[in-house]
């Protein structure tokens, strides 16, 4: 009999081809942790029913991940747990490996033989030496598939595009074939026993975390379930008046999903498809989808085609050159990490976003920007600009330690994706945003008053 897929087969690549063990399918999850509306994971179980195999996921959790701590791991781990009750409903064992994927994984996969492995995309730098590592110490077939992008990374472009009016069009010619609904995801017909030593108590995990300094946050609840109601919140209250909002920090006017897009608890061509199906004005779509899938996919091209995506060498070659004829200017106001972290400079405004970005584990978008080109005039160097900036965003932010977060500092600090201005002290030809200038989009005082007092409750 000849197996059907169902799934297109160009979300998927074979990093690896090799000898098909006796095992289960495997399905390594790492970005995408969820059981619904993951292409990853959906390919795997295909894969396993063709070959009339079990299906086993497992999650490598490295409790020494460079800048997570217990703000981070707590959100993962209660996902997680979430998680595994949502497919051991459909007959999937889940298993969590403690250590480093690149030294953890191997040894599993050698006890278990199994007939694949599938894993899902990730453009970041740690995240492509753990699956070099494994490729390394296997033989055996290795699939990638991209469960975060709607359209594959790699089949969007070949390269890093200049900016969004760059890879849009691509983007854009492809997104007919991609942005569809999921099929379901089905009780599995062949199940295997889950080894026991491997089957660990997640929140039992939560008291083994080593970095504790970052609380956890209380205002906005993990997992795939609570993901899926606060987009439902968004569609229903907001998406609206989201053109109109979106830039005012005074408004509720965002959607707050980023913390999931992030852990992967929602999938963004879920968003994306039920939107584009829904009945909300053709302004506010596409206001939205402009920011979901045309932003966001440019940040993961941004890091996957640039190695050193988080230094200033990453930066165009204008950039680099104006602020280096800047480098000696004199700074209007000094302020070191110290300073910045406890939100002590001079500036009211800017205090306010370092203290929503510490309390609340969020920055609003617009400010995001403002934050962080503010770093750079305060700074004696972009390295220095840089480092910092991402420093306080991968600690403090939900989202952090992210291609959104990398390629929004760029952005912000090294003019990458967008042009040359006009020319003035420190900043050279970045883009330049000042308080006057927010002072003119939004309240400042009536924001302040509102991350006062959600950061004392």
């Amino acid at each position: 009999m000849i197996f059907r897929y169902i799934i297109d087969q160009e979300r998927s690549r074979l990093l690896q081809d090799g000898r098909k063990g006796k095992g289960p399918v495997v399905y390594w999850m790492s970005r995408d942790q969820r059981a619904h509306d993951n292409w990853a994971l959906l390919f795997a179980q295909e894969r396993a029913l063709a070959l009339e195999r079990p299906l086993m996921v497992v999650f490598c959790i490295d409790l020494t991940y460079p800048s997570a701590n217990l703000r981070h791991f707590g959100f993962l781990l209660r996902g997680l747990q979430e998680l595994q009750m949502k497919l051991a409903d459909l007959a999937l064992p889940f298993l969590i490996l403690k250590g480093d994927p690149a030294r953890t994984l191997p040894v599993f996969l050698e006890k278990e033989d199994p007939a694949l492995l599938v894993t899902d995309f990730d453009p970041l730098r740690i995240k492509k030496r753990w699956k070099e590592s494994v490729l390394h110490q296997s033989n055996l077939p290795i699939y990638e598939v991209d469960a975060h992008n709607i359209v594959p990374c790699w089949l969007a472009s070949d390269k890093r595009e200049y900016g969004a009016y760059t890879i849009r069009p691509k983007i854009q010619r492809l997104l007919p074939r991609f942005l569809t609904d999921f099929p379901e995801l089905v009780k599995h017909p062949y199940v295997t026993a889950i080894n026991s030593e491997n089957a660990l108590d997640i929140i039992a995990l939560l008291s083994q975390i080593k970095d504790r300094s970052v609380e956890e946050i209380k205002w906005l609840k993990p997992g795939e379930q609570a993901a899926l109601q606060v987009f439902a919140d968004f569609e229903t209250h907001r998406l609206q008046s989201y053109p109109a909002d979106r830039n005012n920090p005074c408004m509720n006017g965002q959607s707050n999903l980023s913390p999931y897009f992030h852990f992967g608890q929602l999938a963004p061509q879920r968003v994306a498809w039920d939107i584009w199906q829904g009945d909300t004005d053709q302004e506010s779509k596409e206001s939205y989808l402009e920011e979901l899938i045309i932003r966001r996919e440019l940040s993961d091209n941004y890091c996957y085609y640039t190695a050193d995506y988080d230094h200033t060498n990453a930066f165009p070659d204008w950039a680099r050159k104006s602020l280096a004829a800047h480098r000696l200017d004199p700074r209007p106001f000094v302020a070191d990490l110290h300073i910045l972290e406890n939100a002590s400079t001079e500036d009211e405004l800017w205090n306010g976003c370092q203290r929503e970005l510490t309390g609340w584990g969020k920055q609003h978008g617009y400010l995001r920007m403002y934050w962080a080109k503010k770093i750079l005039e305060w700074s004696p160097s972009p390295e220095e600009a840089m480092a910092n900036a991402i420093f306080l965003n991968d600690k403090y932010s939900l989202d952090g330690r992210d291609p959104n977060g990398y390629a929004g500092i760029a952005w912000s600090i090294g003019g990458v994706h967008d042009r040359a201005w006009q020319e003035r002290p420190v900043f050279g030809k970045i883009r330049y945003m000042n308080k006057n200038g927010c002072k003119r989009k939004f309240n400042i005082y009536a924001y302040l008053q509102r991350v006062n007092r959600n950061t004392s409750e």
